[in-house]
């Protein structure tokens, strides 16, 4: 029997008392102490389960405050190495911007320098073939001059 069952009975007993005067019952005494003996032998028992209850309560709460402190420190985790990630993301592209940067500069100055290099060997041709061809006039100029003479 449980706790209940017993105290039932027991308020049972009371219930079939004699009735006296003034509030008063005559009961059956050994019925009472039986049922008193019983609940003596099942208090331990309910408490017992009781303070088993208490300790699985106390097991559960632990538990899941384990857990959720697990998950919270794996939340942490995920954020930082997304944060670290989006981090490295950014750097690598403010370097990838850097380095195009550095060779579209490197480009145009190699371009100049070539333009400057081509314009300086067409100028030194120009002024050589300028040169020449004035020389080349000159030449004429004497080869007419001296051609009349041959005539004579």
């Amino acid at each position: 029997m449980n706790l209940e069952e017993l105290l039932e009975q027991f308020d049972e007993a009371l219930d079939s008392g004699i009735k006296m005067p003034g509030k008063k019952v005559l009961v059956d005494i050994e019925k009472l102490r039986a049922v008193v003996d019983d609940i003596r032998l099942n208090i331990p028992n309910e408490i017992k389960q009781a303070r088993g209850i208490v300790t699985d309560r106390a097991n559960i709460i632990s538990s899941a405050k384990q857990e959720a402190d697990n998950l919270i420190r794996s939340a942490e985790e995920q954020a930082k190495a997304k944060v670290a990630e989006q981090e490295i993301t950014r750097l690598a592209q403010e370097k990838a911007q850097e380095i195009i940067a550095n060779a579209q500069a490197k480009s145009r100055e190699m371009r100049k320098a070539a333009q400057d290099f081509v314009d300086d060997i067409m100028r030194k041709a120009d002024e050589d073939l300028t040169a020449n061809l004035g020389e080349v006039r000159k030449t004429r100029a004497a080869l007419k001059a001296q051609a009349p003479m041959k005539k004579d």
